[in-house]
């Protein structure tokens, strides 16, 4: 294999969940039989060898097992997949191997299991350490819980990460920066807070719209984000990304900086994405969205994913820039050309003069500000303009 062959990403996906959460838009089902199950494992198999023949000889430097709760699934089939992808590529010597648990999925032997597997990095969906956020978040679980899995994950595995969500109906300021003075401290070396969603076809969006549930106000949303900023990094945490804080580089997930650099990646499982370059151009796929498709149409076609998308030039800059603004890396403005945005571009001069992005030897990166118009921001950016 050509060692300067570039990276290769995984993405496996697990839809099963033991109950589908009202805030949830991911592509999830309820767990299911074990022969389902089962015959899903295999079609993700036979889905990695089709999209091996896309993507030729490849280093893999990440394997993500996510969901849905992949922590359900038989260690035997996680087994299998690791397998199968360290025979159809060439594994990292550092490769991160990630797995998405819930709180309640934290027995010491399913850990030690997984981690004896080669799964280095857990990622667990806290979401909350207080009861009542996780009781109106749907959660199965409760704050003692979330402590323990936490204590179990630190134990079995290299690296641990977990999830919160702010900007819960009447959250204060001052309950918030208790919360992450309370994970800060729980030994976690990542924490992702992610802002509270509405997102359309959700029960919690549902509720919105009867009026039982009343979203945050904007201005509330953005100081609990400023808070989250400032409390992370004052407690050790580097903000490498909008959503996602840790203590050291090593720390940083690997996978996730795959997708916001604009790194290739094999998305595997129903409604998986990925992103390939190929011969004649970078395309972007999506699995059948339902399992039952999905395992059909691999056994018809070799393939979990119908016909691809083909990425123009324009679309592949846009994607980069709103993927790498995202980062404190940012983007380099020399893979932009198709946006026609240069540093003379107005576009780029007004966000500059504004305040919101900077530009460091070459890269555009959004400021504190700038983080928090990030949308705006990015569509400025990215409006046609004749060079």
């Amino acid at each position: 294999m050509n060692d300067l062959a570039p990276g290769l990403a995984l993405y496996v996906h697990w839809p099963y969940c033991a109950r589908i959460c009202p805030y949830c838009d991911f592509n999830v089902v309820r767990d299911r039989g074990q022969a389902e199950q089962e015959a899903l494992a295999k079609a993700i198999l036979a889905d990695m060898e089709g999209q091996r023949i896309l993507t030729g000889p490849r280093r893999l430097t990440s394997i993500y097992l996510g969901g849905g709760t992949p922590s359900l699934m038989q260690p035997v089939w996680a087994a299998a997949i690791i397998a199968r992808a360290s025979a159809l590529w060439t594994l990292a010597d550092d490769i991160e191997i990630t797995l998405e648990a819930n709180p309640t999925d934290a027995e010491a032997a399913r850990f030690a299991a997984f981690a004896a597997l080669g799964v280095s990095r857990l990622s667990l969906g806290v979401q909350s350490l207080d009861d009542a956020a996780l009781r109106f978040l749907g959660r199965n679980h409760d704050a003692a819980q979330c402590r323990g899995a936490i204590d179990a994950g630190l134990a079995a595995f290299p690296r641990v990460s977990f999830d919160l969500i702010y900007a819960l109906p009447g959250q204060t300021a001052a309950a918030w920066q208790a919360e992450l003075t309370l994970a800060a401290a729980l030994g976690a070396e990542h924490i992702s807070p992610y802002q509270l969603t509405f997102e359309h076809g959700t029960a919690l969006t549902r509720a919105a719209q009867r009026g039982t549930v009343l979203p945050p106000p904007n201005d509330l949303a953005a100081d609990l984000f400023e808070v989250t900023q400032s409390m992370l990094t004052a407690t050790g945490f580097d903000a490498y990304e909008v959503s996602n804080h840790a203590r050291g580089a090593a720390a940083r997930s690997r996978h996730n900086l795959a997708y916001w650099q604009g790194v290739d990646y094999v998305g595997v499982g129903p409604g998986a994405h990925g992103r390939l370059t190929l011969a004649d151009g970078r395309i972007a796929t999506q699995g059948r969205r339902r399992v039952a498709d999905y395992i059909t149409g691999v056994a018809s076609t070799g393939l979990g994913f119908d016909s691809p998308e083909s990425l123009d030039a324009l679309a592949v800059a846009q994607e980069r820039l709103l993927m790498g603004l995202r980062t404190d890396a940012g983007v380099p403005l020399a893979v932009l050309g198709p946006l026609n945005l240069t540093a003379q571009s107005p576009r780029l001069q007004d966000a500059l003069t504004d305040g919101l992005i900077k530009l460091v030897d070459g890269r555009l990166i959004a400021t504190e500000i700038g983080r928090l118009v990030l949308d705006r921001v990015t569509f400025a950016l990215a409006a046609s303009e004749v060079a």
